[in-house]
């Protein structure tokens, strides 16, 4: 699917498209596919590395085109093993030509197109296009960062009641995802020092519009370092736990099987069929039965001051 935008005070759609408008191509079919090589000449291996799940923010250049991969947080809500994650967006341009491709449908585009509208900011250039898209992911990826934390709060209230399996495989998937929000921040925030080496001799470099992307991306950066360090510790911390109620569990084991194996021992030795001279003694056998009583109290005892029990 794809949209003509064309900025006036913030990004309006157009019916058809205009020179220096922006194209913008979310899930793009063959009707997409032949519009954009055909009609616009975009070089086909720029939408084939777009396409690659994994790939870095990077620049690349073939003739007159300039291809810019950037990688935007998306919610995965029908993936319960990364809640989170992060895909590629890229940036294709030439001097009059201005298209993103996307081949996810995110909440981050849509949300940026209403931003400009109602704030009536006015996009220059592509390349402050691509600025204010960094600016629009360093946003989204704090938007999510405070839903994972809200996740992570959620996660450590389960498992002060109980630690089951699923809640800490549900903070090692949040862990995972702070990892490609780290990558992906730090990516993002290298491509703006490649853009501005690229666009340093023209008029397209807006130095205020850059100051505020990198100080966005740094917060950004700076809570997953921050969420990260935190789920580290709750994870280590509910690991000793863990470790520690094992260790308190076999204590209590190794404790009850002596206090058990006590009497069983005296009645062993009583049990033999040899002389043991108190044949002739009266009550003898609630006697052992007291003597061993007693000794498995003696050890209970024992047991509880040093806390086994």
């Amino acid at each position: 699917m794809r949209t003509y935008l064309y900025c006036e005070a913030g990004f309006v759609e157009k019916a058809q498209w205009l020179p220096n408008s922006w194209v913008n191509v979310v899930c793009p079919n063959n009707d997409d596919f032949e519009f954009l090589t055909k009609t616009l000449n975009v070089p086909e291996s720029f939408l084939d590395d777009i396409a690659d799940t994994d790939e870095r923010p990077r620049t690349d250049t073939e003739g007159n085109w300039l291809l810019t991969i950037l990688r935007i947080p998306v919610q995965n809500k029908q993936n319960e093993n990364l809640p989170f994650g992060t895909v590629p967006i890229g940036i294709i341009t030439n001097n009059e030509i201005i298209v993103s491709v996307c081949y996810y449908n995110t909440d981050l585009l849509p949300d940026f197109i209403e931003h400009t509208r109602r704030k009536g900011i006015i996009v220059r250039n592509k390349l402050d296009l691509i600025l204010r898209l960094i600016y629009s992911s360093a946003v989204w990826f704090l938007k999510y960062l405070k839903q994972i934390n809200l996740d992570i709060s959620a996660a450590e209230k389960e498992l002060e009641r109980s630690i089951r399996n699923e809640d800490l495989l549900r903070l090692m998937r949040l862990q995972k995802t702070l990892v490609y929000f780290n990558t992906s921040i730090r990516g993002n925030e290298v491509m703006i020092g490649k853009l501005k080496t690229i666009f340093q001799d023209t008029d397209y470099l807006d130095k205020e519009l850059v100051e505020d992307v990198i100080i966005e991306l740094k917060q950004a950066l700076n809570t997953v370092n921050i969420y990260s360090d935190i789920l580290t510790g709750t994870m280590d911390a509910f690991a000793s736990i863990i470790s520690n109620n094992v260790n308190t569990i076999m204590k209590r084991m190794t404790s009850l099987s002596i206090v058990l194996m006590l009497p069983t021992l005296i009645a062993s030795f009583y049990g033999m069929n040899v002389d043991i001279h108190l044949e002739e003694v009266p009550f003898a056998f609630s006697l052992i039965v007291l003597f061993s009583i007693g000794l498995s109290t003696l050890a209970f005892v024992i047991f509880r001051k040093i806390k086994w029990f």
